[in-house]
């Protein structure tokens, strides 16, 4: 068997061991400058001390015994001593030329101990070193010439390539490039060692392992863990991991995000902790030891060893902690285009249209072709970071100019760009027609870029070999319809040369099929000439053949081509680009150069342009003459260019004659900012300290503040109201307390945050406010935070209590992750778990079991929040309260493990039996008036507010009560009045200013029940092309009634029926409202900010309501003379239904991503999906129309294993996965 197929198998077998550090056995010996010379060195001119790679000439017999160490301590593979073997380290001792036999001895002194200590049953291997060197390729040591760079890629290549020969032939095993903290420099590696292996004829093992430097989870050189792994996974690696920089513990997240996404084995190798004040290490063997077990029993690795600070003791603990444990199983990973600048970008079969920036690209920028020539460099990274900010996903960068250097600008350009964080975030596409500008620029990324691009242009043989160079840099790449006999200008050449370039990629060369992207040639349409009509229409028939027949391949294009015969006449030239995207998206075009700051919107496009670009983007309408649409065109083109309160009440001001104190109290009570900066300075006059005003009358005044909202006598609204006074106050004073140095006395430190995945945050907003106004210092992370980002920053922060809020159900995973991750990191502080998604079952259940170091509190409302927060920091009442809560939750889960089901459960198919069902033949669906997808934006925002449901708005306030009834009620009545006083306002501000965007997509198509549960929507009514499925639960309770077991599904025609059925999508959203709300807490008004989102809120689920009235009485119009009332519709009088993904029909939140991509909602509007399918922005509401009159809203409820194995079967899940998100849907019975 080869080196390799016995790694491989013993990897499955067990996790494999890989030595600790040699320099800390090295500085043992205390070596002084002879030991260093030893006899052959004696007289050399320069100092030595310290090259400890030159110990395997001098010291051999140290080095060794090091090596054997390690081995009998237990290490399966063991380093050689050649870390600094390169021409450039050693150049530091004048020793270049020492290099190979540095190499070679290395080899052969580890192979030697390995050959001593391997068995048939525990064979032992050498891994030769490959290091970073002591330069980088990313990073310029000159803060003054960010583009200046201290060593090439070429030169790098050169070291390592002779490095590598070196250990080869000394007798590794294995090749390592290791403590990478420039991934330019380890691609220089990759592309070195893959040269040896062509030079020698043979492979070895690849390990590679990386170093994130520091908790901001990057590089040295700024990327994350999944963008390095992207960037080097062209390696055809062994393994691939991290050591070096920091200990086990801060090393776990990054380690995990590896293992989750790699297809390799991991490896792992930290230091012994973090350095102490001397640069030694603390960490004990079996501390060092602990952490790496939980690593193996989490399954994050398959190799581990040490690093830094790590001894043979060390090695041989990790060896006994983890020698029993079943190494990490790789993962089935779904094929992807996994791009990255500092950060991962992925690109899967499903996802949304990427925007490659167009403008940093000299040929079809004026601008920029001047800043590029002027060598005004500032100004042209400006370029390109707008294209980001503007929504770029992808940057292409193009110098090809004839008067340009363009090489020379093609490499200083993208070495700027690496010094500037928020622009190579984002992927970089090398675009130049002259393949050593392409392999110029592959040497300056050390992100995976896009390679635009090669063809067949000049035959068979150049076609293979700058492929298989884009495979060897790790680039994926651009493929032009281009051979030997030209471009192909027709839908059927364009077939034939991507056909035949795509074989010869995959089957020829092995380029991975998920990397190739065919550019099928955009050319210009409207020029005049009638053989140019088609070409729109040959390129959209192109995509959607390679996307139907060129498995994993994608499609780009240079979209502004297409309107090239329109320069000049912008607000022509992007109808055309948008008309252009609407149909080639449609076919699968998965990428486009465009200007990401200038796209219409294809529903924005006045109706007139429309049509007239229409018919020559889809070549229809051309008359006899066959140049009627493009001379149409031409004429409305023309039209274009050149274009580029209520009077207030009489205010009682008697309480202005009241002493200072008192004035602030009342302003505090009431709300009232008008007076509170006079009132403060004039408290401050008095005062002894600054301080003294907040600690004194300030304090006084939120004390009554808190006893009224204790006592019931005031509401959440008018709290976060007088928060906003008391932070005015605090911040009129704080330029004083600053002067003096102080700080103000706080009853404790609380973070709070949403979850990762989750972007709702008023509740939690809420509660931050209430718990301020109490004294409380109010840490707030946002929406979206990371289990890391929480914890570390509680340790930073040295915060009293962590506070967690969720409105969707996948947040509730994230709860427990966030809890057993604080349980393993020893936190010894109180949780607080809250938000709509939430309960005091699920805290007891699924979250109180992980974190048992301190207390798990749900907290049901932002009312409650003061008082756990004061008991829980109280000495003497939290523990009382603790042992209360313990002993709730140990009912609950009790109750809930005993507890029997409610309604005995149908098998699944019982269910489907008992399903709903009509005379499908006899049944006529309604034709819709509309088909295809429709756009709506800027929508009227005051043809809104009359479907307005005033009642959620109230709850969000926590004042119960239904409107308008709550206005006059007896308890809340005043409080809810002024609330929706000032809504009124805000909303008059809002209409009168523009201030929000509503904006929409909805979509009709012909679908059809193709499965028990599941419906497919056509692309017309052929019905002939599936362009989504929708998967749906059934209800499975026994329905004693004899009602049957609801699906979605069953409200739509079955396939095999006679009639011709249809579904309906929806999307809208208000934007701005997160914006305004920011305004507001910029200026401390914590109140008009919640005001803000509470109304986006109300904004967008009335749009959702006006949305689905104008569906059926206009765009279906199935129920055209319908006349209901808004208290009507709240109580869903209306004929069909409007379930959304994540709510109880369809509680399954991942079918939103399909929903999405059916109606293009991010592309089209601009609303976009997280991790855990919440909707940014948070105002935005989603979901279905269906016509069937007997459709109704129902709540699946708990499903059992055996529809669980179903749906996990048709979404092509793991059953774990599957688990994970329907985890609020399963019986009592799965595990």
């Amino acid at each position: 068997m080869s080196t390799l197929a016995i790694l491989k198998q013993l990897l499955a077998q067990r996790i494999l061991i890989i030595d600790g550090a040699m320099g800390t056995m090295i500085q043992r010996h205390q070596f002084e400058e002879a030991d260093y010379r030893g006899e052959r060195f004696e007289d050399w001119a320069h100092d030595l001390k310290g090259n400890n790679d030159l110990l395997v000439l001098t010291q051999p017999k140290v080095i060794q015994d090091i090596h054997e160490a390690y081995l009998a301590a237990g290490a399966d593979i063991i380093e050689t001593n050649s870390f600094n073997g390169t021409r450039v380290s050693m150049s530091d001792y004048h020793m270049e030329d020492l290099v190979p036999e540095i190499n070679r001895e290395a080899a052969r002194l580890a192979k030697a101990a390995c050959e001593k200590y391997s068995t048939p049953d525990k064979p032992r291997f050498v891994a030769g070193v490959l290091g970073p060197t002591s330069r980088t390729c990313s990073i310029s040591p000159n803060v003054n010439d960010p583009a200046f760079r201290n060593i090439t890629f070429d030169a790098l290549k050169e070291n390592y390539i002779e490095a590598a020969h070196a250990l080869i032939e000394g007798g590794v095993d294995i090749l390592l490039i290791e403590t990478v903290f420039d991934t330019l420099n380890c691609k220089a590696a990759i592309f070195a060692v893959k040269e040896v292996f062509k030079q020698l004829g043979r492979e070895l093992p690849l390990m590679i392992s990386g170093t994130i430097t520091d908790a901001s989870g990057r590089t040295l050189t700024g990327q994350t863990a999944e963008a390095f792994w992207n960037s080097v996974r062209h390696g055809d690696l062994l393994s691939v991991g991290f050591n070096c920089a920091l200990g086990a513990d801060a090393m776990r997240p990054h380690v995990k995000t590896i293992a989750d996404v790699a297809e390799v084995f991991v490896s792992a190798h930290p230091n012994a902790g973090l350095p102490n004040a001397f640069g030694g290490y603390d960490e004990t063997p079996a501390e060092t030891a602990a952490f790496i077990k939980e690593f193996a029993e989490s399954g994050l690795i398959n190799i581990t060893g040490g690093c830094c600070g790590t001894t043979p003791d060390h090695i041989r603990a990790i060896y006994e902690a983890v020698k029993d444990i079943k190494p990490r199983q790789i993962p089935e990973i779904k094929p992807a285009c996994r791009l990255s600048g500092l950060e991962a970008f992925n690109i899967y079969d499903d996802s949304l249209f990427v925007n490659v920036g167009e403008r940093t690209n000299v040929t079809g920028s004026k601008k920029f072709l001047r800043l590029i020539r002027e060598e005004n460099f500032a100004e042209a990274l400006d370029v390109a970071r707008q294209q980001v900010e503007s929504g770029a996903q992808v940057i292409d960068i193009n110098m090809d100019e004839g008067m340009l250097d363009s090489q020379g600008a093609m490499v200083h350009f993208l070495n700027l760009i690496a010094s500037e964080p928020d622009i190579s975030r984002v992927p970089i596409m090398i675009d130049s027609s002259k393949w050593e500008i392409i392999e110029a620029g592959l040497k300056c990324v050390q992100g995976k870029a896009i390679v635009n691009s090669i063809s067949l242009k000049e035959g068979y043989d150049e076609f293979v070999h700058k492929a298989r160079l884009c495979r060897q840099y790790g680039a994926a790449i651009i493929v032009m319809a281009f051979d030997e006999d030209g471009q192909a200008d027709t839908a059927a050449r364009k077939r034939e040369i991507c056909k035949r370039s795509y074989d010869v990629l995959v089957n020829d060369v092995g380029f991975p099929s998920e990397d190739i992207i065919f550019d099928p040639n955009v050319f210009a349409v409207a020029t005049g000439i009638e053989e140019h009509n088609n070409y729109a229409v040959d390129f959209i028939e192109a995509t959607g053949w390679i996307k139907q027949n060129l498995p994993n391949a994608m499609i780009s294009g240079g979209v502004s081509n297409v309107s090239f015969s329109f320069r000049g006449n912008e607000p022509v030239r992007e109808a055309i680009h948008a008309v252009f995207l609407y149909y080639a998206i449609q076919q699968g075009m998965t990428m486009g150069i465009v200007n990401a700051g200038q796209l219409a919107l294809y529903d924005d496009i006045p109706k007139e342009l429309k049509a007239a670009v229409e018919d020559v983007i889809r070549n229809q309408n051309q008359g006899a003459s066959g140049q009627d649409a493009t001379e149409k065109l031409l004429e409305v083109a023309e039209q274009y260019r050149g274009q580029s309160g209520a009077q207030k009440a009489v205010e009682n001001l008697e309480w202005r004659d009241e002493p200072v104190e008192k004035r602030l109290e009342y302003a505090l009570v009431k709300g009232i900012t008008t007076y509170i900066d006079v009132d403060t300075e004039e408290a401050r006059l008095k005062a002894v300290r600054p301080l003294d005003v907040i600690e004194g009358p300030l304090m006084d005044g939120m004390n009554v503040v808190g006893d009224l909202f204790g006592a019931g006598k005031m509401f959440l609204p008018q709290v976060v109201k007088s928060a906003r006074v008391m932070k005015q106050a605090v911040a009129w004073l704080n330029p004083y307390i600053e002067a003096e140095k102080t700080g103000s006395q706080s009853k404790g430190k609380i973070l709070m945050a949403t979850v990762k995945g989750d972007v709702h945050d008023i509740g939690k907003n809420i509660v931050g406010v209430v718990l301020g106004c109490n004294g409380y210092d109010i840490v707030d992370l946002g929406v979206m935070v990371s289990a890391e980002k929480i914890l570390q920053t509680a340790i930073d922060e040295k915060v009293d209590i962590i506070g967690l809020s969720g409105l969707i159900t996948p947040s509730l995973d994230e709860m427990v992750f966030v809890a057993k991750e604080m349980q393993r990191k020893g936190f010894h502080i109180p949780l607080l778990i809250g938000g709509a998604t939430t309960s005091k079952a699920h805290t007891a259940v699924k979250i109180d079991p992980q974190y048992s170091n301190d207390a798990v509190i749900y907290v049901a409302d932002a009312s409650r929040a003061v008082g756990v927060a004061t008991t829980l920091l109280s000495d003497t009442m939290k523990p009382k309260f603790v042992e209360e809560h313990r002993a709730e939750y140990v009912k609950i889960r009790e109750r809930i493990a005993n507890k029997q089901p409610k309604a005995a459960k149908l098998s699944y198919a019982q269910a489907i039996e008992n399903g709903f069902n009509i005379d499908w033949n006899s049944y006529v669906p309604p034709l819709p008036n509309m088909q295809g997808i429709q756009v709506l934006s800027n929508y009227p925002l005051e043809s809104l507010v009359a479907y307005f449901d005033w009642t959620p708005f109230f709850i969000s306030w926590s004042l119960a009560g239904k409107f308008p009834k709550i206005l006059t009620d007896a308890v809340v009545g005043e409080a809810a009045t002024d609330l929706y006083e000032q809504a009124q306002a805000m909303l008059k501000d809002i209409i009168e200013n523009k201030r929000f965007d509503a904006r929409a997509v909805f979509g009709i198509y012909p679908a059809s029940r193709t499965a028990a549960d599941t419906v497919a929507v056509y692309r017309d009514e052929s019905r002939t092309e599936v362009t989504h499925t929708f998967e749906h639960i059934r209800q499975q309770s026994d329905k004693v009634t004899g009602k049957p077991n609801f699906s979605l599904a069953d409200f739509i025609s079955p396939q095999a029926s006679t009639a011709q059925d249809y579904l309906g999508g929806f999307t809208v959203s208000i934007f701005g409202a997160e914006e305004l709300a920011h305004e507001y807490k910029a200026k401390g008004d914590d109140y008009s900010a919640i005001l803000a989102q509470s109304l986006g809120d109300r904004f967008a689920e009335a749009f959702a309501e006006h949305l689905h009235e104008r569906i059926r009485k206009e765009f279906w119009g199935y129920q055209v003379d319908e006349q209901l009332s808004n208290e009507d519709l709240i109580k869903e009088k209306y004929v069909g239904i409007r379930p959304a993904p994540g709510y109880p029909a369809c509680p399954e939140h991942s079918e939103k991503a399909v929903l999405f991509d059916w109606l293009g909602s991010t592309d089209k509007i601009g609303t976009q999906l997280t991790s855990s399918f919440a909707m940014w922005p948070p105002s935005s509401v989603s979901g279905f129309y269906y016509s069937l009159p007997q459709s109704e809203y129902f709540n699946v409820g708990k499903i059992a294993q055996d529809q669980l194995d179903d749906y996990a079967a048709r979404k092509n899940w793991s059953l774990d996965e599957a688990k994970r998100w329907l985890a609020p849907n399963l019986d009592d019975s799965i595990s």
